[in-house]
């Protein structure tokens, strides 16, 4: 008969026993997660392209733009290396990860040192006036019937909790009426033009450049994806898209979120869309790999898997890839002035357009400008003319989808628009909107373009609805 102690033994072991089952489990769940590797390419590329894409302090770039997102991402620690343009990430001193920066292609995991590259360096504010340098109008030549208190007042107000991780953290504002750039303001530690993330911003730019491409082709927005690339130029998940029901999906159906597949869209550390970001080299590709869910065109689901299977097509518009890297530069921005601006890509390629496009407060304004005037800079036809109106149909007359268009948004549709209850917000609105608070409002009916940018992690700090209809009410 086993004694008391015996028992009480038993119970200790069993209970150790148990604990190391779920701490082994809870390891084996993270490791089929691929959740510490993440973490390392996360960290590994945050900091890669905050220091050498938008020439900022590394430590600054981990500490604001790395452990501030989660707590687990303070496991992580990073290693820079200025002389190779490449930052190493570790995750508790395991999972190392590497990010380099590729010319044209920006900081890239997963490649070897490029010698070509060359990191940005901020330069000094120029006092050449917009469009063709960043000085702001003096308010004295500021169109007639600008309400200059009002205005300043509501950019003041969008700069409250600036550089607080928990607050709106602001970093960078511009507003721009009859093509004269009013304001631009950028909070400290950000001046000098210094390239802003755009997260999902980048859909609507990384879009234009798709239309441009298909136009250029002649290949129409009804055209079946899979009959859509040039000879030779098509990924190898076409293939598969024969095969089954996503042979009819349309390239217009990609630009309006309505292709019917099972993707979804989240950023906690599990979901696929942080999985396709940090853990996949071929963003495209496993974004083409979801099964359709609903006929295609009948159901908005809007993913930044399907922006990325977009760039996949537009790199299917030219003949190779060389020309394909130079394309927004060559294309875009070049032309209108944009010397801050970086697509960046993944490993594979494709340009990562749902997330990676970074550029200054000015060159936003300037993208946001050029999509006002349907592709116009300066007197030439940077970007096909239709754009805007493109962008200007939701993709369904209700419901879901009645406040998107063209891998942008229509904030003030009065249908279904986030801001459709602000009293004397504009519904003609056309918005690139991104992760954490990145806005870019054009306003046809206003002749403008209002900018603001930051890192606000806790929406509720940052009423963007409030903000666009402060600025806006105080012009003409």
């Amino acid at each position: 008969m086993a004694t008391a102690g015996t028992w009480a033994k038993r119970t200790v072991l069993t209970v150790l026993a148990l604990v190391v089952v779920v701490v082994v489990g809870a390891i084996g769940f993270l490791m089929y997660q691929q959740f510490p590797q993440n973490v390392s390419n996360w960290a590994a590329k945050a900091v890669c392209s905050g220091v050498f894409v938008a020439g900022r302090d590394p430590e600054a770039v981990f500490d604001e733009d790395v452990a501030g997102v989660h707590v687990a991402f303070r496991a992580a620690s990073v290693s820079v290396d200025e002389e190779s343009h490449s930052v190493t990430a570790k995750t508790l001193g395991l999972f190392p990860r590497t990010a380099t920066l590729q010319e044209e292609r920006g900081c890239v995991l997963g490649l070897p040192a490029d010698p070509g590259a060359e990191t940005f360096v901020a330069a000094p504010s120029t006092a050449e006036p917009w469009p063709a340098g960043d000085a702001p109008a003096a308010e004295a030549d500021w169109p007639a019937g600008v309400d200059a208190a009002a205005l300043n007042e509501a950019v003041d107000d969008a700069f409250v909790g600036a550089g607080d991780i928990a607050g709106a953290n602001t970093r960078g504002v511009a507003v721009v009426q009859d093509n004269q750039l009013l304001v631009l303001r950028e909070a400290p530690g950000f001046e000098g033009g210094t390239p802003l993330h755009g997260w999902s911003m980048t859909k609507t730019v990384a879009g234009m450049l798709a239309y441009s491409l298909l136009k250029q082709n002649n290949v129409p927005l009804d055209t079946p994806v899979v009959d859509a690339f040039l000879p030779g130029r098509e990924p190898a998940w076409v293939s598969d898209w024969r095969a089954d029901d996503r042979a009819r999906i349309t390239v217009a159906q990609i630009f309006a979120m309505t292709d019917g597949l099972g993707n979804v869209e989240g950023y906690t550390p599990f979901t696929d869309t942080v999985k396709m970001l940090y853990a996949e080299p071929d963003m495209a590709a496993f974004a083409a790999g979801a099964a359709p869910e609903f006929p295609p065109g009948t159901h908005f689901n809007y993913t930044s898997q399907t922006a990325n299977i977009l760039a996949a097509i537009a790199r299917g518009q030219v003949e190779t890839d060389e020309e394909y890297f130079a394309y927004p530069y060559t294309a875009l921005f070049d032309p209108i002035g944009a010397t801050s601006a970086t697509l960046e890509t993944d490993t594979s390629g494709n340009w990562v357009g749902s997330s990676y496009l970074w550029a200054s407060v000015a060159d936003w304004a300037r993208l946001g400008q050029l999509a006002l005037q349907d592709g116009e800079w300066e007197g030439t036809q940077v970007l096909p003319a239709g754009w805007l109106d493109f962008a200007s149909t939701p993709v369904l007359p209700e419901g879901e989808g009645a406040e998107y268009s063209a891998q942008a948004w229509l904030p003030g549709s009065p249908v279904a628009g986030e801001c459709r209850n602000v009293p004397g917000f504009p519904e003609d609105m056309v918005a690139m909107e991104g992760h954490w608070g990145q806005k870019v409002g054009i306003v046809p009916s206003k002749d403008a373009v209002v900018v603001r940018l930051g890192w606000t992690f806790d929406s509720d700090q940052f009423d963007y609805c409030a903000f666009w209809a402060e600025a806006l009410a105080a012009l003409p």
